[in-house]
C-alpha cells in the first residue's frame, strides 16, 4: 500500500479521534519546519523497505543497516540515459506531487573527497528532461554548488546565492529545501535552519515530484519528511 495513502488514513483517523498522532513513529518525529503546509510524507525506512521510492535505476539502491537503524543507500553509479546533461543517480518519492514545500531530511556522503564530491536532492521533477535539483558540491564552480533547472536541455544554473563549497565529510548532514511557487522562491539549507546556503527565483515549474540521488557519487539518506499541497498531475 503507498506510504501517501496509508498517512492519508492516519491523519483522517487522527481528526476523528481514533488515533494518537504518536502511534506511527514517522509522524511522531515530525520536524518543526516553520511551516503551516500539512505533512504529506514521511519515511525514516525503519520498516526495511524502499516500496514508496522509484529509482531511475533500482540496481543501484538498497536499504542498509547501520547498528539498529535503516537507511536508504545508493551505493553504486546508476545505469541510466539521461536525455540531457544532469544527474545520473535519482529516486523519486513514489506517488506524491507537490506544488508548495518544504522538504527535510538527512544525508550523508558515501564517497571519498573530491572536488566535486556531491549529493543532490531534486523536485519539480516532472520528467527526466524537465525538473529542479540542487547540487551539494565540495567546491563551487558553474556546474556545482548550485541550484539548477534542466528544461529541454543540460542543466542551467539558476543559483541567486551560494557558499564557496558544501563541507562534506563522513558524517551525517541536515538539509532543507523550501519552495514557494508564487514568487518562484527555493531555498536551500545545509545543517544551518537559519540562514540558507543557496537562493534562487525560478516560476517555470509550478509542480512536480521530490526525489534524492546524486550527480556521479554515492551516498545515505534518512528521515525523509515531506511538508506541502499535494498537486494532482496532469493527464
Amino acid at each position: 500500500m503507498p506510504h501517501s495513502y496509508v498517512l492519508t488514513i492516519f491523519v483522517i483517523a487522527i481528526l476523528a479521534g481514533t488515533v494518537s498522532a504518536a502511534d506511527p513513529p514517522c509522524v511522531k518525529d515530525a520536524p518543526k519546519v516553520g511551516t503551516k503546509l500539512p505533512l504529506v510524507f514521511c519515511d525514516d525506512f525503519q520498516s526495511g523497505s524502499s516500496e514508496n521510492w522509484v529509482p531511475g535505476d533500482s540496481n543501484a539502491w538498497k536499504m542498509t543497516k547501520l547498528d539498529d537503524n535503516f537507511v536508504f543507500e545508493q551505493f553504486q553509479q546508476s545505469k541510466v540515459k539521461n536525455p540531457v546533461r544532469s544527474p545520473f543517480n535519482r529516486c523519486l518519492i513514489k506517488d506524491v506531487t507537490v506544488g508548495d514545500f518544504v522538504l527535510d531530511l538527512k544525508f550523508q556522503s558515501t564517497k571519498k573527497d573530491y572536488g566535486h564530491r556531491d549529493l543532490c536532492l531534486f523536485f519539480g521533477f516532472q520528467d527526466p528532461s524537465h525538473h529542479y535539483y540542487v547540487h551539494f558540491g565540495k567546491q563551487t564552480d558553474d556546474h556545482a554548488n548550485q541550484i539548477f533547472i534542466v528544461n529541454d536541455k543540460p542543466r542551467t544554473k539558476i543559483s541567486t546565492k551560494t557558499t564557496a563549497g558544501t563541507n562534506w565529510d563522513d558524517e551525517w548532514h541536515h538539509a532543507r529545501i523550501v519552495r514557494a511557487i508564487k514568487s518562484g522562491k527555493i531555498e536551500i539549507y545545509f545543517d544551518d535552519m537559519k540562514t540558507p546556503i543557496m537562493t534562487a527565483t525560478d516560476k517555470t515549474f509550478a509542480w512536480g515530484q521530490v526525489g534524492i540521488g546524486s550527480f556521479d557519487d554515492t551516498g545515505r539518506f534518512d528521515d525523509v519528511f515531506l511538508f506541502g499541497h499535494e498537486f494532482k498531475k496532469p493527464e
